[in-house]
């Protein structure tokens, strides 16, 4: 059974991380091919995936007969879709669900984003947009017509931990994590590496129907095993880095203009961000969700104090960091 894996908006740092991982050891002898989609093949990332033997192919997006043709001559038979950083996230990976359905792609995994369920229309909408991409791709398994759909799984994938690399400048300087999530209310920040190992097991994961029938047609919710409120996550920080790090709560007009000077990511990535710190102070944050690591990877996640032991450099050098959800 062939398995030749298309993944969407690969140049950025969720679609880099699990290519990256679906071309190396264990995971390169289980799938015959990988394919990158990118909206800009000049990307130094879609060089290196060039590379490592991925298949890099423009993908142009608002012309839904041309994007069906690009997939069906990657011929790919499954489809790890992650929403782009881009102003028009929505439209684009509405058009990829849909072109995906046309092009006859069997597996499809959709990388969603945890507090979708919880965002409200009108405070959180980049947040919301989640929930009808996640229907959108479901909405296919009942359709007896299209192929797509028969083998969906959607990961929610939790804030990632690397999205506080954006305040390295200031933990290094002042010794403060400046974040707009109130005093109370925890989250659980995930490794970015861990989404991408759950993603590269569902996506080489083989059954009878498409996917591994461990994986298939599941929602699997991913957060960090941690929970913290800013004060824990300083503490955290405070342990591995051995300097006294502050947690600072700011306001979220504060936390924009940060973001602003100091996040390269577009300005909808920016309104992301702040859409989650929203649903932090407002207690929707409080729960981690683990099992699904646990089941599919059968490891354990990675701890707190082990992703600042990881960034340390980053920690202790201030520079530009540039991170996408």
């Amino acid at each position: 059974m062939s398995r030749n894996v298309c993944i969407t908006a690969a140049e950025g740092q969720t679609g880099f991380a699990i290519a990256e991982l679906l071309l190396s050891d264990p995971f390169s002898s289980k799938v015959d091919s990988v394919t990158a989609l990118t909206m800009d093949p000049s990307h130094p990332k879609a060089k290196e995936l060039v590379a490592m033997n991925a298949k890099v192919v423009h993908h142009v997006p608002g012309r839904e007969r041309e994007v069906v043709k690009t997939l069906k001559e990657t011929g790919c038979d499954t489809i790890c879709l992650i929403p782009p950083a881009h102003a028009e996230k929505f439209d684009i990976a509405a058009e990829l669900v849909r072109a995906a359905q046309k092009a006859g792609v069997n597996n499809v995994c959709l990388i969603s984003s945890v507090g979708c369920d919880y965002a409200d229309p009108k405070k959180q909408p980049r947040l919301r947009e989640f929930i009808d991409l996640e229907a959108m791709t479901l909405a296919t398994k009942g359709d007896p017509n299209t192929p797509l759909g028969h083998s969906p799984v959607v990961i929610r994938a939790g804030f990632y931990a690397e999205n506080l690399l954006l305040y390295a400048p200031q933990a290094q300087t002042e010794g403060v994590i400046p974040l707009p999530i109130g005093k109370d209310h925890k989250f659980a920040p995930v490794a970015l590496g861990d989404i991408a190992q759950v993603a590269a097991h569902v996506l080489t994961g083989k059954g009878k129907h498409g996917f591994d029938d461990k994986h298939r047609g599941q929602m699997m919710v991913v957060t960090g095993p941690m929970l913290c409120t800013g004060d824990e996550l300083a503490t955290a920080a405070s342990k591995v880095l051995g300097k006294q790090m502050q947690y600072e709560d700011i306001s979220e007009s504060e936390a924009r203009k940060i973001l602003r000077a100091q996040s390269e990511s577009d300005q909808s990535e920016q309104q992301y961000l702040l859409e989650y710190y929203s649903l932090v102070r407002e207690g929707k944050t409080n729960y981690i969700s683990t099992s699904a690591f646990h089941y599919v990877t059968g490891e354990k996640p990675t701890e707190v104090d082990e992703f600042f032991k990881m960034y340390i450099g980053e920690f202790q050098t201030a520079k530009r960091v540039k991170r996408h959800h």
